[in-house]
């Protein structure tokens, strides 16, 4: 239960401070401050429990944990769960939030930093678009987190490699989709909003999963390991 509470509090930290930022102050930090309060926010999770769950805080990265054989099914399960309430309480606190700024505010009518494409969305791309992004995105997000955790890696730093990578990926992506990778972070905004936000939620739940389970076969096949007849190691 250790790891799974370590998750739920990753989970939190990184949708409240990533979507936080994005809802309470991105008209003045623009993409720049909304993609670094991600990167950070992981970064900071990373060494912060780390050593206890290994700081997935991404049901598409713990698919492809497991699915590169570094962990058994009981504890995938209990991490995704982890995670979907990590965010779920995270946007619900972001929600009390805004709710307290005294012009009101309606999460459905302002939004919580939900994903999404389309008419109105940001830069208005369209849903081939953000398939694309989103896959392409989560994949190589995979390949960093796990090559950069496997043997023979200095892991000491993949914290640092990861939360880098993540605020790359926001500063590209932003306009896109808003950036997911991440079903969890799509689906706790998108609880909270509803409308719109809801339906279009599928994509982000399937798409960054499909990537990340890709990414676990590329690892367990030894395309991409250092060293293929350790794909148990950590």
């Amino acid at each position: 239960m250790k790891k799974y509470l370590a998750e739920f509090i990753g989970t939190f930290t990184l949708v409240l401070f990533g979507c936080g930022t994005a809802v309470v102050a991105g008209k003045i930090v623009g993409i720049l401050g909304i993609a670094f309060a991600f990167g950070f926010a992981l970064i900071a999770m990373a060494y912060g429990i780390g050593p206890i769950s290994g700081c997935h805080l991404n049901p598409a990265v713990s698919l492809g944990v497991f699915t590169a054989g570094r962990m058994d099914g009981k504890d995938l399960v209990g991490y995704i769960v982890g995670q979907i309430l990590g965010a779920l309480a995270a946007a619900g606190v972001l929600t009390a939030i805004k709710s307290g700024i005294l012009a009101g505010y309606s999460a459905s009518g302002s939004g919580l930093g939900q994903n999404g494409w389309g008419e109105g969305y940001l830069g208005g791309y369209g849903l081939t678009s953000a398939i694309v992004f989103e896959f392409v995105a989560t994949l190589l997000f995979l390949i960093v987190i796990l090559g950069s955790t496997q043997e023979g890696a200095p892991t000491q730093m993949a914290g640092l490699a990861i939360g880098i990578t993540l605020v790359v990926i926001h500063i590209f992506g932003i306009n896109i989709t808003g950036v997911s990778v991440n079903p969890a972070r799509s689906l706790g905004p998108a609880v909270w909003v509803g409308g719109r936000a809801l339906l279009q939620v599928w994509m982000f739940l399937v798409v960054p999963s499909l990537a990340g389970i890709v990414g676990g076969v590329l690892y367990r096949s030894g395309v991409l390991a250092a060293f293929p007849s350790g794909s148990g190691s950590k």
